[in-house]
């Protein structure tokens, strides 16, 4: 079981461009495609594809679009209470497979509306078993302090589940200043996002998987269970208490990069819920997410859609 609490989701509205993006100029489209999403939401679309039993938790109004239309595709949710409005994501993608994304915050949240969206994610956790996880993933509405995550976090750890970390910025850092009270038993950074944990180089990073390891192994040594860094077209690098591995992905042409990062993070879950070894769940991590870079907009791939066993996994000193 994976439930997934996405506490600032979105409509993503997909625009295709057939030419190049110029700034300042009017550009036709070739299409438009709008779907209820957020890092969380697109970990449970990814837990229904491939039969993994999931619920997605979300502040939105029961009568919403939002939760209408998950619903119709058949995902099992349970909708907050929110303070204000699902906020609308704008995603422009030209046909090299470059992303342009343009964020909306959402509207600022209030304490009760964070404490409901608490409470609810603990009840899940309470009657969850040590087998399932629980996935805190994305941004967090204006207004949530920046330490929301990681005091849940601490909370979360007193019930019997796994906690998987996915954000940024603020909520990240904080997370990680609260060790090893706050440590989750997995985050998933990219690059840039374990540089600024760590001090290292970003550019050394990406372009250095043992440097990747060492970074990681600096976060795993204070409570962290596992840090999977995602890479880009480099792949990824897991490092746990057991050792580290790097993979590369297949080669595919990129469509969109939209959900690639939450593809791989399923992909690593569904590993772990199948009781792969650290490496192999690696090699599912970067089979799912280079199979949804090779799909439009932000369509989540389905097992038969991705190819582990063309992943290169080896093992890195870290």
């Amino acid at each position: 079981m994976i439930i997934t609490l996405t506490a600032n989701p979105s409509m993503d509205r997909t625009a295709v461009l057939p030419t190049e993006l110029t700034r300042g100029a009017v550009h036709r489209l070739d299409s438009v495609s709008m779907q209820a999403g957020g890092k969380g939401i697109n970990i449970s679309r990814a837990a229904v594809a491939a039969g993994v039993e999931t619920i997605a938790l979300f502040p939105a109004r029961v009568d919403d679009p939002f939760v209408t239309s998950l619903m119709a595709d058949q995902i099992p949710v349970e909708a907050v209470l929110p303070s204000g409005s699902v906020r609308i994501n704008l995603t422009v993608v030209e046909p090299d497979g470059t992303t342009t994304k343009l964020n909306s915050p959402g509207d600022v949240v209030d304490v009760a509306a964070l404490d409901r969206l608490s409470e609810a994610v603990i009840r899940h956790a309470e009657r969850a078993t040590s087998n399932d996880w629980v996935v805190l993933a994305g941004s967090v509405p204006p207004g949530t302090p920046a330490s929301w995550y990681s005091e849940l976090v601490v909370t979360l750890r007193r019930t019997p589940v796994r906690v998987a970390i996915d954000t940024s910025d603020a909520p990240l850092q904080a997370l990680v200043d609260a060790l090893p009270h706050s440590a989750p038993d997995l985050i998933k950074p990219n690059g840039a996002e374990l540089a600024s944990l760590t001090g290292a180089d970003p550019e050394v990073l990406e372009a250095d998987p043992a440097s990747v390891a060492r970074a990681a192994r600096a976060l795993v040594d204070r409570g962290i269970g596992a840090v999977l860094a995602t890479l880009g077209a480099n792949g990824a690098v897991l490092v746990t208490n057991q050792g580290a591995w790097h993979a590369t992905p297949p080669p595919v042409t990129v469509v969109s990069t939209v959900g690639a990062g939450d593809s791989s993070l399923f992909g690593y879950l569904y590993g772990r819920e199948r009781n792969l070894s650290p490496a192999d769940s690696l090699a599912s991590a970067v089979a799912y997410g280079s199979a949804a870079a090779s799909l439009p907009g932000t369509t989540i791939p389905s097992p038969s859609q991705t190819h582990p066993e063309l992943s290169h996994v080896c093992e890195l000193s870290g």
